[in-house]
């Protein structure tokens, strides 16, 4: 009766497996997101082009450079010196460089720049974490709607075969009416939760080609019963890797810097600045001009530095000074909240993988009583001790802990790299771990 028993699922699984020959592993799936998802590649956009904007800071530091240059052609008509009409023309040109040589402003704009660089690239790795939790979470969505669509399956299957043992024994006289009714009322049941599961795969599955950005996608079903244990087993540990690695720690950090650099920036409006200028200039007259008939030509050059002190600013300085100490003050709290939000979502992240693991046991547990008890009460059923609504409840009860232990494992699998991305560890060679436990 056992064996009879396990036959639909175990058709149903190789069903599954027959659909899965050319299925992918879950690092496959995240290669493909991470070229086609949007939020994704606007995330990396905008942490390439950080770069560029760092480097329009440094400008400040760097000296500039700038070329001028004109001509002109007159032509004038003087009856008291000649009939005729005189033409001339006049070229100039100026090359002028200015060489920074003290501007604490443009130095605290520079620092900045570099800060800012540090926060895209924290925004760039929580973006990077987030598509690796969504595209795992969709993974093991579908194969978990693929599990309770082959658990549902095997479940008509087994309440099939009772049904129509009902009915050989109503109609032997061995069993009552009421047998049949019972077992076609599961049936019909059994039924409608096929045609949900059905189309709760095939929502699932949209929605992993929608992230992955193709059709057909095929999960490699989970291999492996027995499931690893947390690495470090200790709860600090995983709270203090957060507080140094952290993106959003790292971001609040990074502005924080750049308020104190907008403080220094603000400070540096009393202060002097002191350039290094040069220039170059040129002057070229053709054919004279009015009060000169002969070719000229001027050339002057010209070496300084430019000192400028301010003075008064209509305390314009001394409240901007004083707005960016309050905004300094602002993003020392944000970081505070961000550390205290961290430290208690790892937390909570690691108890929950810690219960996950401990209801994979317990399922384990259960469904081996849960078989037990089905073969006991099929057996009873024989003999005469049992009716049929006992086997019924016994199928519901086994096929049901099989669904749960199924999710609780994905849960625990999913909960892991959620983990990981809760203290700022989790990496796209975190899947390969949970690669190794999908079927080869």
């Amino acid at each position: 009766m056992k064996q009879q028993l396990l036959s639909p699922l175990a058709l149903a699984a190789l069903t599954v497996l027959s659909m899965s020959a050319r299925a992918q592993s879950l690092s496959d799936l995240y290669d493909a997101a991470r070229q086609f998802d949007a939020a994704y590649q606007s995330a990396k956009a905008l942490y390439d082009s950080s770069y560029f904007k760092a480097e329009q800071a440094r400008a400040g530091l760097l000296p500039t450079v700038n070329l001028s240059a004109n001509a002109s052609q007159s032509q004038s008509n003087n009856s008291t010196r000649s009939p005729q009409d005189s033409s001339y023309g006049t070229q100039n040109a100026t090359i002028s460089a200015s060489q920074p040589l003290y501007r604490p402003a443009n130095q605290a704009t520079f620092e900045q720049g570099k800060k800012q660089l540090d926060l895209a690239q924290a925004q760039f790795q929580a973006a990077e974490q987030d598509l690796i939790i969504r595209t795992s979470q969709a993974y093991f969505d579908v194969l978990g709607a693929q599990d309770t669509l082959t658990f549902v399956l095997a479940q008509k299957t087994a309440v099939a075969e009772q049904l129509a043992s009902a009915k050989r024994n109503f109609e032997v006289g061995t069993a009552t009416i009421t047998d049949t009714r019972e077992a076609q009322a599961r049936f019909d049941l059994v039924v409608a939760q096929e045609i949900a599961a059905e189309n709760d795969l095939r929502v699932k599955k949209l929605a992993l080609d929608q992230l992955v950005g193709k059709n057909g996608n095929n999960p490699k079903p989970l291999a492996a019963t027995e499931l690893p244990n947390l690495q470090p087993a200790d709860v600090n540990a995983w709270v203090q890797h957060a507080r140094d690695t952290h993106p959003a720690i790292k971001q609040a950090q990074a502005n924080l810097d750049v308020a104190k650099l907008e403080t220094q920036k603000a400070e540096a409006g009393h202060k002097p600045t002191l350039d290094l200028t040069a220039s170059y200039f040129m002057n070229r007259n053709l054919n004279g001009s009015d009060l000169n008939t002969t070719d000229s030509t001027l050339n002057r050059t010209s070496v300084g530095l430019a000192l400028n002190l301010p003075l008064y600013a209509g305390y314009a300085t001394q409240n901007r000074i004083r707005e960016t100490l309050l905004l300094e003050d602002k993003a020392r709290a944000d970081l505070e909240a961000a550390q205290r939000n961290i430290s208690q979502t790892t937390r909570a992240a690691y108890f929950g993988v810690l219960s996950g693991l401990g209801q994979v046991k317990a399922l384990q547990a259960a469904e081996t009583s849960s078989q037990s008890a089905l073969d006991a009460n099929k057996l009873g059923y024989q003999v005469g001790v049992r009716i049929n609504i006992d086997v019924l409840n016994s199928q519901s009860q086994l096929y049901q802990t099989k669904r749960d232990l199924a999710k609780a494992r994905y849960d625990v699998l999913v909960g892991g790299l959620k983990l990981r991305q809760a203290n700022g560890s989790l990496k796209a060679e975190d899947l390969q771990s949970v690669n190794t436990l999908l079927a080869k």
